[in-house]
C-alpha cells in the first residue's frame, strides 16, 4: 500500500469502538494517531459518508460507530479508503515495443489477482476482531 489511509482510518474506528458511548473529537483521534486533525477529519468524512460512523459538529461534537463493529469487514474498510490497487501506478512504456505494449494490461491482471487476494484476507476479520487485540 503506498498511503496511510487505511491505517488511518481502522485506527479511527478502533478508537471509537474502544470509546462506544462516547463522541470522540478529531483532535483527541488526530492526538492518539500523532498526525494533523486536518488529515483526521478528511478521514472521518470518508467514513461518515461510507455509513461507518455518525459525526457532530460544533463544542460538544465529535464522532461514534454508526454501525456495530462486527459488521465491519476490514476488506470492505480497505476498499472505502482505497481507490487505487496496492501495487500502485503503472508507467506509460513504449507501444512500440513488444514488451511494452503488453505491459500495462499483464499488470492490471496482476494488480487485480493481488487486490483481491488482498480484500479476501482482510475479510476474514472484522473491526471488532481487530480491536480486540487492543487493552
Amino acid at each position: 500500500m503506498n498511503n496511510l489511509r487505511f491505517s488511518t482510518a481502522i485506527h479511527i474506528l478502533v478508537l471509537l469502538d474502544k470509546n462506544q458511548g462516547e463522541l470522540i473529537t478529531s483532535d483527541f483521534i488526530a492526538g492518539s494517531i500523532n498526525v494533523n486533525p486536518v488529515v483526521v477529519r478528511r478521514e472521518i468524512k470518508l467514513l461518515r459518508e461510507a455509513g461507518l460512523i455518525e459525526a457532530k459538529k460544533g463544542k460538544i461534537g465529535g464522532c461514534a460507530l454508526a454501525i456495530d463493529a462486527r459488521k465491519i469487514l476490514l476488506g470492505d474498510l480497505y476498499k472505502i479508503v482505497n481507490k487505487e490497487n496496492m501495487l500502485g501506478r503503472k508507467n506509460q512504456p513504449n507501444p512500440n515495443c513488444a514488451v511494452g505494449r503488453q505491459m500495462n494490461g499483464r499488470l492490471d491482471e496482476l494488480f487485480d489477482q493481488t487486490d483481491t487476494a488482498l480484500i479476501a484476507t482482510l475479510n476474514k476479520q472484522t473491526l471488532k476482531d481487530f480491536s480486540n487485540q487492543f487493552d
